[in-house]
């Protein structure tokens, strides 16, 4: 075997190992060494990208944007190179309960509006950006109650978009914020029974989780990763389990275009400060 990996990942699920064990075994029948390191939280993954630790990043959109910005500060260059289909052009909705008289986001003032949790990008920091966009400022138009599970996984375990979802239903917040793959999950899974909630506001589209790699990285083992990934094929049996468990029928090449939104919500929150000076970036 003439390439090696180490890939770099965060445990939000008990899955996360049987995933990438199984892509351990297939990188291994293509003549790849493939090793990952998991980590409880994304901050401390990009933090250890940057130390040298592992030569690929499996970043949600929020790690991208915290590694792309420390990249530039530090004269270096973050590159996605691949990504799921699902990851692409995805939204977050604003679901109210059935019975609502909330029409409008100006009907929203003076409400409570449950997110999930305080890193999310899709239940909490794009919804916020959304209503902020439509000139409602939270804590000044609307009271926020996050239910903030998992604090440090950017949102990847969906129970505090199930929480707020839950609390909508007991009429605990007059909002719930959620990714809209998971506003479907839940009207089946019962957490939000047949019509218990209708969409109040969908977001504009936006890209999750990408393969991030740094500048220095060994190219021709970038190279043959990235290759395998795209030749994956899920009318392949083989392969089919594999991709069924990390959610997609195929892999994409990376594009950055898709994290504006989140982009735009960091910087009016100036979300990121507190890690880009802790990395020496700010």
């Amino acid at each position: 075997m003439s390439h090696s990996i180490v890939l770099g990942a965060v445990a939000y699920d008990p899955k996360v190992v049987t995933i990438w064990d199984g892509f351990q075994r297939f990188f291994a029948e293509h003549d790849l060494r493939f090793d990952y390191v998991l980590y409880t939280n994304y901050e401390r993954q990009v933090e250890q990208h940057f130390a040298g630790a592992f030569d690929v990043a499996w970043n949600s959109p929020l790690a991208w944007i915290e590694a792309e910005r420390v990249a530039r500060a530090r004269g270096r260059k973050a590159t996605a190179i691949a990504m799921r289909d699902t990851d692409c052009d995805l939204t977050s909705v604003l679901a109210v309960r059935g019975d609502s008289p909330l029409r409008t986001l100006a009907d929203l003032r003076g409400k409570v509006v449950g997110v999930g949790a305080s890193d999310s990008p899709q239940a909490t920091l794009i919804p916020l950006e959304h209503l902020a966009q439509g000139g409602l400022v939270a804590g000044r138009d609307f009271e926020v109650r996050r239910f903030d599970v998992l604090v440090g996984k950017h949102g990847d375990h969906v129970g505090g978009e199930r929480l707020a979802a839950q609390a909508l239903v007991r009429g605990e917040v007059d909002v719930a914020c959620m990714i809209d793959g998971n506003h479907l999950a839940f009207s089946k899974d019962g957490s939000l029974p047949r019509g218990s909630a209708r969409i109040l506001a969908q977001t504009g589209p936006y890209d999750h989780c990408n393969f991030t790699v740094l500048d220095g990285a060994d190219a021709a083992s970038i190279a043959r990763f990235r290759e395998l990934l795209l030749g994956m094929r899920y009318d392949d049996p083989k392969v089919r389990p594999l991709m069924d468990l990390e959610g997609l029928k195929e892999w994409r090449p990376g594009r950055t275009s898709g994290y504006a939104l989140l982009e735009q919500a960091c910087q009016r929150t100036d979300w990121l400060a507190p890690f880009l000076r802790h990395m020496g970036a700010a």
